[in-house]
């Protein structure tokens, strides 16, 4: 990255420096993680809110399950798909980027579920763009650390292409036509798809009330041991 970027590096490592080791992260605090997983943690207490600007406080590492390496890392990596003049520490933050860019990085391009990863993570009221939190709300997410409901939580929201709040057939066979492909050679006939439905269902709807809802799609995720690993997005 250009100039700017080496100036954030050099403050942000200064921040840290001074600030010394956070305690622990909070889910349910600041602009990041918070709003959208508050459920998750109830019953918390919330913290303090401080600035999410670098030179007054840099908070995002209580609020996320990055490390600050990797923090400084998914700011150069979001500066670059920015224009020059946005590059500074003010601008970045403030910018948003268009997902046919955030798209366009080659730890997202070959996702299948990529297109709704974005949405998913998009604050926009037009749901096209991401900012800065938004980049590194997707990047808690996907990493190492973050914890088991919290990637279950996402996954379920990533998966429920209606927006309903559960998994119906046709979420499930977009589901599945995203993991296979749509073309003549790998597409499920009608037949296939439906009995493959069947079967999801019947292991996955306890309640037997035709979907999954996200407390069902945790219990098979907990049957899951690769999930956490494989569910994961690294620059």
């Amino acid at each position: 990255m250009g100039g700017s970027g080496s100036r954030l590096s050099k403050e942000l490592l200064a921040e840290y420096q001074v600030r010394g080791t956070p305690g622990p992260r909070e889910l349910a605090c600041g602009p990041l993680l918070g709003s959208r997983v508050r459920e998750l943690a109830a019953g918390r207490p919330r913290p303090p809110q401080r600035s999410a600007n670098p030179r007054s406080g840099f908070a995002f590492q209580d609020l996320t399950f990055l490390t600050k390496q990797e923090i400084l890392l998914a700011h150069r990596r979001f500066c670059e798909l920015l224009p020059q003049e946005q590059r500074s520490v003010e601008s970045s933050l403030r910018a948003q980027v268009p997902f046919e860019q955030i798209l366009s990085l080659p730890e997202l391009k070959a996702n299948p579920f990529k297109e709704r990863i974005c949405r998913v993570f998009s604050t926009s009221p037009a749901k096209d763009s991401l900012s800065f939190e938004d980049f590194l709300d997707l990047l808690s997410v996907f990493s190492d650390t973050a914890t088991p409901d919290i990637k279950s939580h996402y996954a379920f929201r990533i998966f429920d292409f209606d927006d309903d709040g559960t998994l119906n057939r046709e979420d499930l066979s977009r589901l599945v036509n995203c993991l296979t492909g749509e073309g003549e050679d790998t597409r499920l006939s009608a037949s296939e798809m439906k009995q493959l439905i069947d079967n999801i269902l019947e292991e996955s709807d306890i309640d037997r009330d035709g979907t999954i809802n996200l407390s069902e799609f945790q219990h098979v995720i907990s049957r899951s041991p690769d999930f956490a690993s494989s569910f994961k997005i690294v620059l």
